[in-house]
């Protein structure tokens, strides 16, 4: 998983307009909400909801270490052809990045062709399912996650978590996204478009066929639902639950692109992701929802041709949190040293944390 979204980061640099390395942020600049700084290895309290500071030294997790007797979840994969669904069909790419809108700085004229495409889908059943029963899940985007190889680092994560009662029993869904990266590409369109068609096309494309494949029952209780991302991955998994807040209630982000990247421009969302933080979460009703956000202190900034004070990724989860906490949302914010997009070495001692801290407070519904 975290090789593909390194792949993912290398896709979006390629699109870049300036090779200057992201400037380091310190925890304390002026502007930045007010962080706890953890110690080395240290990750936050699993009953707290604020920012918190690590690194630079990381420690990696126990939780990666196969556990002595741990019953082993099976991980399956299997393909999905654009050209057998109804939705996201066809495809769409483009062969250059596109030019700034000289009527409008938030906006991108980018011509695009369409294609065909095939998106892979790795399941992870935990061995404690038992047949009949529905299943808490949590869809993971830019799959196909992890191996079949039960020393694979996110299986064994989760094998451990749940052997220890940690988490729920959860179906994990790794879906690929359908190609390239941001306006006028596939995953673009899927992952940074602010509106509910891709958990929409989950729900009815992707959903079924892993129901019918593996023999499992998904919960349709959004509380036992969470969505996880990287990247446009990360503002995927909140755009999930923030327009179909009847399908998903918990989001897990890394370097979470709460900026404008939306594609094509949408005038009832005229700053993109950048958005939830402008005047989504500080004007409209709290929501059911709770967040993991994460970005490293030397996260992107600027990676393209738009110059429009809205693609900062620092400053953008910064004023996630901020707008958050404001509103009374069960959120963790984690600022992490020594890092850069994706946040790899971090996510190596945070992510088992991240994921059962997600998952706090969840029951099944009676009867379920």
């Amino acid at each position: 998983m975290f090789k593909l979204w390194m792949a993912v980061l290398i896709t979006a640099f390629a699109c870049s307009s300036s090779s200057a390395a992201p400037p380091v942020r310190k925890y304390d600049d002026k502007g930045a909400p007010p962080f706890k700084v953890l110690k080395e290895g240290e990750n936050p309290p699993l009953d707290a909801n604020d920012n918190f500071v690590t690194g630079p030294k990381y420690v990696s997790a126990p939780e990666r270490k196969k556990g002595e007797g741990v019953p082993e979840g099976k991980v399956e994969q299997f393909v999905i052809d654009s050209k057998e669904t109804k939705l996201f069909n066809p495809g769409i790419a483009r062969k250059e990045f596109g030019k700034v809108d000289p009527k409008n700085p938030k906006a991108l004229i980018v011509e695009t062709h369409a294609i065909d495409y095939k998106r892979a889908i790795t399941v992870y059943v935990p061995a404690q399912y038992k047949s009949g029963d529905e299943a808490p899940f949590m869809v993971v985007h830019d799959g196909p996650g992890p191996s079949k190889n039960p020393s694979s680092g996110m299986r064994t994560v989760l094998d451990n978590l749940i052997a220890q009662k940690r988490i729920p029993p959860i179906v994990v869904i790794h879906i690929a996204n359908g190609g390239g990266d941001a306006q006028g590409h596939e995953r673009g369109k899927e992952y940074d478009n602010m509106n509910g068609d891709f958990a929409t096309y989950i729900e009815d494309e992707v959903l079924p066929r892993v129901e019918k494949n593996y023999k499992v029952k998904l919960t349709k209780d959004p509380d036992g639902r969470a969505a996880m991302g990287n990247s446009s991955g990360g503002s995927a998994a909140l755009i999930m639950a923030w327009f179909r807040t009847d399908l998903y209630h918990r989001v897990l982000t890394t370097s979470g692109t709460f900026v404008n990247q939306a594609w094509p421009f949408d005038e009832k969302y005229p700053d993109g992701a950048w958005g939830f933080h402008e005047t989504l979460i500080p004007k409209e009703p709290k929501k059911p929802i709770r967040i993991f956000l994460s970005v490293g202190d030397s996260d992107l900034l600027n990676p393209n041709v738009m110059r429009d004070d809205m693609h900062d990724w620092v400053e953008a989860n910064h004023r996630m949190a901020k707008v958050l906490k404001e509103k009374g949302y069960e959120y963790q914010y984690l600022f992490c040293r020594g890092q850069g997009h994706s946040i790899g070495g971090a996510q190596q001692q945070f992510l088992p944390h991240a994921i059962e801290w997600v998952w706090k407070g969840y029951a099944p519904k009676q009867g379920k």
